[in-house]
């Protein structure tokens, strides 16, 4: 095997913070770099030109990120070209996605998209716990909170408390004017997004 075709797997995330990474992502303005040659280049600014340190991120050898920025290679193997796409777009208008994060935390709230299986808690009768789907704005108050846990590392059940709390108060009590007590807890979640 050769130094460009040694690579590291891109390591998976959950739902909910592929969900978030997706929102944030798209709040940007202007189109990521797409070759494997410009991105490399722009990597290789974020990483203050140092061809170690990216080729350490990316999970190939240092002479590979070489190879890449002077053109040489030009067609990169899935795990590289993931690795690539995943790298820049991460890194891609931290300031934008910053205004995003703190509008969203501030004063605009998000909406959210669920298709989940929602169990219920109350006093006196409530339906049974089934799957819905359910599309809600959430409060600013949340969504920082739900922002700060995924800053801190927080897991996909770290979140699914804080998430499901915000949909109980905006959809199922209407911010407490129906419903009084209701706890609605979710799992399974079988698909979720976010707009900011």
């Amino acid at each position: 095997m050769h130094d460009h075709e040694q690579q590291q797997p891109v390591p998976e995330r959950g739902k909910i913070l592929d969900a978030l990474t997706r929102a944030e992502r798209a709040t940007v303005t202007r189109p990521a770099p797409k070759s494997a040659k410009a991105q490399m280049k722009f990597l290789l600014t974020r990483a203050k030109g140092s061809t170690t340190a990216l080729a350490e991120r990316l999970g190939v050898s240092r002479r590979t990120v070489e190879r890449y920025r002077a053109g040489k290679l030009t067609t990169p193997q899935k795990r590289l070209q993931d690795a690539l796409v995943e790298e820049t777009e991460s890194e891609w208008q931290p300031q934008v996605r910053a205004q995003a994060r703190a509008a969203a935390s501030t004063s605009r709230g998000m909406m959210v998209e669920a298709t989940a299986y929602f169990g219920f808690t109350c006093t006196g009768s409530s339906d049974d716990g089934r799957e819905r789907q359910i599309t809600t704005d959430i409060s600013p108050t949340y969504v920082k909170q739900i922002l700060e846990l995924q800053e801190a590392g927080a897991t996909e059940e770290d979140l699914h408390s804080i998430i499901a709390e915000a949909i109980t108060q905006s959809y199922f009590t209407e911010w407490g004017t129906r419903a009084e007590g209701l706890r609605a807890d979710f799992t399974s979640v079988s698909s979720i997004s976010f707009r900011f």
